[in-house]
């Protein structure tokens, strides 16, 4: 049954529906013929609003989305752009100084952002041109973009964090 929910869900989002009605509109379909072939208690479902209130009123996960605007202010603004520049020029006597940069530039970018994905691409449409125009190898560009990107997770205080913060929080008090 869990085999079957993953492929319809694979396959709605394939087909192009929204992720977030995809992944809710399967569950709720799979909970009613799971419900009538005895396999499922729709009691279960009658929790769902005090568990949405409950994240509703979690203080912590506040820091999510003000994490997201502050990554796209920082695009948006081109103050990534300008660090990224500016680190890049304070390094260009060093061999590869680019690439140190962009790991610099990165880690700042991944860390105040918190986002893998956000740091990736927005890091990936600045720099990647850059150390192409440089003459640096593809494969070491994408990489170097990757590594630096992957940072936000480890780096305090990232989303990744937070969220697991509030799990273990929340786990302490049970």
């Amino acid at each position: 049954m869990a085999l079957l929910l993953f492929l319809v869900v694979v396959l709605v989002v394939v087909i192009g529906y929204p992720v977030a009605f995809t992944l809710a509109g399967v569950s709720l379909f799979f909970a009613l013929v799971g419900s009538a072939f005895d396999l499922f208690n729709l009691s279960i479902l009658y929790s769902l609003p005090n568990r949405l209130y409950g994240i509703l009123t979690n203080g912590t996960l506040v820091a999510v989305p003000l994490f997201i605007f502050m990554g796209t202010t920082l695009q948006k603004t081109k103050l990534a752009e300008n660090l990224l520049l500016a680190s890049a020029d304070l390094m260009r006597t060093l061999r590869g100084g680019l690439g140190i940069s962009i790991v610099v530039v990165g880690m700042l970018l991944a860390a105040s952002t918190g986002i893998v994905g956000a740091t990736v691409t927005t890091m990936g449409l600045l720099s990647i041109p850059v150390m192409l125009a440089r003459r640096y190898d593809a494969r070491l560009a994408c990489g170097t973009v990757c590594a630096a990107g992957t940072l936000g997770q480890i780096i305090p205080p990232s989303i990744m964090l937070v969220l697991l913060g509030d799990v273990m929080s929340s786990a302490y008090q049970q």
